[in-house]
């Protein structure tokens, strides 16, 4: 809550309780906590964050607590708005973060940080795989988190958002003040703030309400509170010293105080005294349900209805209990949301909204999901729907405005059998079903000749080059290499343990790089989609980023393989990475050549320019990469697929003109809608570089004023059959 200083207590976490003290863990406050690796930039150092996660969950549990960890699973569309603001704000700092590497050659420092892409997906699971307890949220995570803690009588809550002293249940905990070593940090006191602002427990969420939160704008109540400044400052002619918002809160509060006058009124959520129109009061009775907790008031005034499933018509009561139970136990990915809901999101990606060459993230993997809808949707059906079902899609890339979702429809997955259902798919047992699992997710793909490297090479590595096949066949700039940095780099990491990949040092940073091991990071999440949607033939744990992918080492790599490396050195002279890397480039490269796409070889070297330091403990570095010759893709008039456009993409990017100005600066916010301590979104903020770097060289940019986006991509194709 803004503006007024809550009684804070230190406390000793491990003091041993009575009984068997829980900890329940708000997994999305802690993101930013937990990554403290030295890359964030390059896509992740995952090694070294599990490591991280495991010492964290081992000073608690070596003083006896249990730890309990929530994360958001759906995005609630009465909060949709502020999602999308947050969105727009975090683009225009991603745009600063290029700028930087581009014109200095260095990862920004801590002013300009962000997590890298992915953090909030693979974390829960690594979280399961360190043997703890883990639940995704099927409604607004706070409120799950409030309630869990309040019905099993936990010690407190530990995250870093101002609704959990909102809600009357279990003592809020800090997570920012959190010393690790000692298992200190703040317990923020709900009985003494009521006492100082003269309010009852039950008269919070009201309070918080009229001050503003993601469902109740602050706009929405600007008179109310500007009459309760006038009232306060009639009736209190004392000065008050504190921070000016303090004084709304303690304005507002008197005038809470005042509202409940009569015993009837106090069963009441928003009392009738409070003089607003019908539906000002609805949406006030809407944000106070959210923080009223299962018992604490008559079920008819917040009656939480269970919604139907968006597409219960299409699956079985089977298949949307299974997908419900695994969403809840973070066992899942995407496939709640598409059967249950019908939405899917993704946050904002390390992408570079003035790269021509490379097509963001959301449109190279937006094939993939239309066959991952299909499989959900479509199979058993007979191809005769006539009201086909439709994913609404709210992904950020640049060039979305965001305004509304994409309508995506679902396509029909060709499996070698007749129309197969999904209860069997999921369901049934043999080494047929086994099998067909297996081709339903490569031919998601465009791979479904993989099948037979199963069993031949480990798991992770048939993940990596399923997915290096997947963005060669879609992303038509992707040189061989590209394709040697991201093969090299998984063969690689199998060798290498933690500390080694610390030790990593990166002569300079390239823009593209960055944006490559981003794209990389977001292809697991959709491996991890396609596996649920086809009955997990390969483990989860396969398709883990630890696995797979490290951010400095494949930066190392594609540094290398673009400066001409022999491919011995690229693979550390280790014979055997260097036989199966070999391996897996020429099934890749076969593969491809099949579908009618050759790889070129497009070495980019390294421009000459001063070095410059730029932050303490980093090697100087040269600025990014040139491109070696050749238009973009914009220039020749080609999508991504090597299709012409139409004649209409130029009426399209002259449509979209006025849609490009983003919002550069969107005030003080936090996910509970009290600023002054929300969590974070995936992304940090500070200081920002505002500095313009130089225009590169050797690649084709638009002229485009500050913040403002590229036109929208067009459609790349379906990966072949």
């Amino acid at each position: 809550m803004r503006g007024i200083n809550t009684d804070r207590t230190n406390c000793g976490i491990s003091r041993r309780l009575e009984t068997d003290p829980t900890l329940v863990v708000d997994g999305m406050a802690c993101l930013r906590h937990w990554y403290s690796c030295k890359d964030w930039a390059c896509g992740g150092q995952w090694r070294e964050y599990l490591d991280i996660l495991k010492r964290w969950v081992e000073a608690f549990t070596s003083a006896g607590i249990r730890l309990v960890f929530f994360f958001d699973g759906v995005v609630e569309e009465q909060k949709r708005q502020e999602w999308v603001k947050r969105r727009r704000r975090v683009n225009g700092e991603i745009s600063k973060i290029f700028r930087h590497i581009k014109e200095l050659g260095d990862q920004p420092g801590r002013e300009l940080f962000c997590l890298p892409s992915g953090l909030a997906t693979f974390t829960p699971f690594a979280l399961r795989s360190l043997g703890q307890e883990v639940f995704c949220s099927v409604r607004e995570a706070d409120y799950e988190i409030a309630s869990y803690a309040r019905q099993h009588g936990s010690m407190g809550i530990l995250g870093e958002d101002s609704d959990f002293i909102i809600y009357d249940s279990a003592p809020y905990l800090s997570v920012a003040k959190l010393r690790i070593n000692s298992l200190t940090t703040v317990m923020y006191n709900r009985q003494r703030l009521c006492q100082t602002i003269g309010l009852a427990v039950t008269q919070l969420p009201l309070l918080a309400c009229l001050l503003g939160n993601d469902v109740v704008s602050e706009e929405k109540m600007r008179d109310v509170r500007n009459n309760a400044m006038a009232a306060y400052r009639k009736n209190s002619p004392a000065p008050y010293y504190g921070a000016p918002q303090g004084q709304v809160v303690l304005a507002v509060s008197q005038l809470v105080s005042s509202l409940w006058s009569t015993e009837d009124e106090e069963t009441e959520l928003v009392p009738q005294s409070l003089d607003l129109s019908a539906p000002r009061r609805e949406l006030l009775k809407k944000g106070v349900c959210l923080y009223t907790l299962p018992g604490q008031k008559r079920p008819e005034l917040c009656e939480i209805s269970s919604l139907p499933s968006a597409f219960e018509k299409y699956v079985s009561p089977e298949i949307l209990k299974a997908c419900r139970e695994k969403h809840a136990a973070a066992e899942g990915f995407m496939v709640y949301t598409v059967l249950c809901v019908g939405v899917t999101e993704c946050s904002n990606t390390l992408e570079d909204e003035e790269d021509t060459e490379l097509v963001p993230q959301a449109l190279v993997y937006k094939p993939c999901r239309q066959l991952i809808y299909g499989l959900l949707l479509l199979l058993g059906h007979d191809g005769r729907i006539v009201d086909p079902p439709a994913i609404r899609e709210w992904f950020v890339f640049p060039g979305n405005p965001l305004k509304e979702p994409d309508i995506v429809l679902p396509l029909p997955v060709s499996l070698p059998c007749d129309q197969p259902s999904l209860d069997l798919l999921w369901f049934s047992t043999g080494p047929d079903v086994s099998a067909l699992r297996l081709t339903a997710f490569l031919t998601i793909f465009g791979c479904p000749e993989f099948s037979e490297l199963y069993g031949v090479i480990e798991d992770a590595l048939l993940a990596a080059l399923c997915l290096v096949t997947y963005l060669v066949l879609q992303v038509q700039t992707l040189s061989l290499e590209d394709v040697d940095s991201y093969l090299s780099q998984a063969v690689c990491l199998r060798l290498k343990s933690s500390q080694e990949l610390q030790q990593i040092e990166l002569p300079f940073f390239s823009s593209r790089a960055v944006q490559l091991g981003s794209l990389y990071v977001r292809g697991l999440s959709h491996l991890l989609g396609a596996n649920c949607a086809s009955g997990c033939p390969l483990p989860s744990t396969a398709l883990m980023p630890w696995h797979s992918f490290d951010g400095r080492l494949f930066h190392s790599k594609y540094l290398l393989a673009h400066s001409g490396t022999e491919k011995a050195e690229l693979l550390d002279h280790d014979s055997s990475s260097l036989s199966l890397f070999l391996q897996l480039r020429e099934k890749l490269t076969e593969t491809c050549s099949k579908r009618g796409r050759v790889l070129q070889s497009r070495p980019n070297a390294p421009q000459s320019r001063p070095k410059t330091t730029t932050q303490t403990g980093y090697r100087d570095r040269h600025s990014g990469w040139a491109p070696s010759g050749g238009t973009c893709w914009r220039e020749r008039g080609e999508t991504t697929g090597g299709h012409r456009r139409g004649r209409g993409w130029r009426e399209r990017e002259e449509e979209t003109e006025a849609q490009r100005e983003y919002e550069s600066t969107d005030g003080p916010w936090a996910r509970g809608g009290h600023r002054g301590g929300g969590r974070p979104d995936h992304h940090d903020r500070g200081n920002q570089n505002t500095r313009r770097p130089p225009k590169p060289r050797g690649r084709a940019y638009n002229n485009r004023g500050k913040y403002q986006l590229a036109p929208r991509w067009p459609q790349p194709p379906a990966p072949g059959m």
